[in-house]
């Protein structure tokens, strides 16, 4: 299904950007991590990244041209897909807005506007994810008062897909905070403003308030704007970001993988760059390894504040803890999944004790590791093959059948519970499977995953069994139709051959969408999922 890439917001700033270069061109295969295209912003060029895979089909802003922050960039979908209906769409929307320009532009002049002084910076809450509506201060790295140079961090601020660190594109004295640990506030709304020591910014939080702050270097220097666009694109050709290696020389890196390598800790003087000119970009980062060295690193786990209550007998005591955005994102995605969605449950028991001897030989293997859940969702990928009905998304007009399957792993974290996606499940060996499932879980944890690996999953497994959770039933991860609850491995007695024995058994749910999947699709999917989880062999042949 065609999907619309529109001009990211790539800095707090950023009302439209210049496509510098196109790195794809139509009819290219776009694999997902793909760098698309090389984008001019207000404060840098920058790389933009694709969060999507399939055939880039339609460019809508050429190289040179300057395009609106979300306006038309990009169209990606299947290869021949028609895309005319998008197309249509998105340039009836200008029309609709054209007709009331005139009377915003009268509301704007008929009001008293306040002009932002020279050097200062007003700085609004970013949108850091594509689905970011609002974001939450979990901390401040500087405080009023405080320098900020270009680069600094100045706070780290949570979306409803992670925690991330606010890089700062300007330069001054931290004069105001907006937003204070722990609250939340719509994007675009005042997070800081940043200037010279001891300027006067009361006027300014009130005229942004009021929506009526303007930028006077704007309006004055309108006439002078093309000379300083000149100079910028002189100043910022380079499409990467430097850093100097141990000789003195310059390292090239695209900003994503200086990014990578100053999470992981990686010095990027040891990366070899695969890049134009032997610049190093993400994949170059992501595939390191370090020479063998004996490093001590001390880690810790910290886990959100809980409320510990010390209640003393006949009192009352009552302690409220704000919804974090992770909490509100998982609230309003499984309301919408269960008041919408009919679910129905099917349940099944599946002998283990195949399983659980193939997975002990698997696992004798040296440099071989592999879980019962891996094995699961081997199992759930291959059965998807043989029953498409299972792996399809409901529209109000169509279902959707895909013919990719990627199947997403529940992982709970502190806060709650994401789901990373591992695409192209079925072409995957059960330790490719395993070792992506503890890479994303590890990413997971640590507030690192990206938004473009928790999208585009066709089924899900969730797994309590770790829990001793024996059976249980889940709502269904929309778009899926369909979603797999796995119990414990349980030591009872079974009947085999006629004769009462010990056995391992383990309960399986799952949970249909009955739009999609009917009660006869439902159960013949899970006897063959049943027939793959007992007899692994077959998902070795």
């Amino acid at each position: 299904m065609a999907t619309i890439i529109n001009m990211p917001r790539l800095s707090d700033t950023m009302e439209e950007g210049v496509v510098a270069s196109w790195l794809k061109k139509v009819g290219d295969k776009v694999e997902e991590g793909d760098i698309l295209a090389e984008i001019e912003t207000d404060k840098a060029t920058m790389e933009f990244e694709s969060f999507h895979e399939g055939t880039l089909l339609h460019i809508g802003v050429q190289e040179g041209e300057t395009a609106p922050v979300d306006s038309l960039l990009a169209i990606i979908g299947e290869e021949g897909e028609d895309f005319s209906a998008l197309l249509n769409e998105n340039n009836s929307a200008p029309a609709e807005t054209k007709s009331e320009a005139p009377k915003a532009e009268e509301s704007k002049a008929a009001s008293t506007n306040t002009s932002i002084p020279e050097g200062v910076k007003v700085v609004t809450m970013p949108r850091l994810s594509d689905t970011m509506t609002e974001g939450t201060v979990a901390s401040w790295l500087k405080k009023v008062g405080d320098k900020v140079e270009e680069g600094d961090i100045l706070a780290e601020i949570e979306t409803d897909k992670a925690t991330m660190e606010f890089e700062s594109f300007n330069e001054g004295t931290l004069l105001h905070i907006g937003v204070q640990e722990g609250e939340s506030a719509p994007v675009d709304s005042l997070l800081a403003i940043i200037g010279d020591a001891g300027t006067d910014v009361s006027s300014l939080v009130e005229a942004h308030k009021a929506g009526t702050l303007t930028n006077a270097d704007a309006s004055e220097k309108q006439e002078e704007a093309p000379k300083a666009v000149e100079n910028k694109t002189e100043a910022v050709a380079t499409p990467v970001e430097t850093v100097s290696n141990n000789k003195g020389g310059r390292i090239f890196a695209s900003p994503l993988a200086k990014k990578i390598a100053k999470d992981k800790g990686i010095n990027l003087a040891d990366i070899k760059g695969s890049g134009e000119n032997g610049r190093i970009i993400k994949k170059d980062v992501e595939n390191y390894t370090p020479a063998a060295k004996v490093e001590t690193r001390a880690t810790s786990t910290t886990t959100p504040s809980a409320v510990t209550n010390f209640a003393i007998a006949g009192e009352e005591n009552t302690s409220e803890v704000k919804n974090s955005q992770m909490r509100k994102a998982i609230a309003k995605a499984l309301s919408n999944s269960k008041f919408s969605a009919p679910h129905f449950y099917l349940n099944i028991e599946v002998d283990m004790d195949n399983a659980m001897a193939s997975r002990k030989t698997i696992n004798a293997i040296p440099d071989t590791k592999i879980s019962f859940n891996d094995m699961v969702v081997k199992a759930c990928a291959m059965a998807l093959k043989k029953h498409p009905q299972v792996n399809t998304s409901w529209t109000d007009n169509d279902t959707l059948f895909h013919s990719h399957i990627h199947v997403g792993v529940a992982v709970a974290v502190d806060e709650g519970l994401v789901v990373p996606v591992v695409k192209h499940t079925d072409a995957l060996s059960l330790t490719q499977i395993g070792a992506a499932v503890r890479d994303l879980a590890g990413k997971a944890r640590n507030k690192k995953i990206t938004p473009g690996e928790m999208q585009g999953s066709t089924f899900t497994v969730s797994n309590l069994g770790m829990f001793g959770i024996e059976s249980f039933t889940s709502i269904i991860n929309q778009p899926n139709s369909a979603i797999l609850s796995v119990g414990a491995i349980v030591q009872k007695p079974v009947v085999k051959n006629g004769e009462i024995v010990v056995g391992n058994t383990m309960k399986l749910t799952l949970a249909c969408d009955h739009r999609t999947v009917d009660g006869a699709v439902g159960a013949q999917f899970l006897q063959t999922l049943k027939t793959y989880i007992e007899n692994p062999v077959t998902m070795l042949a």
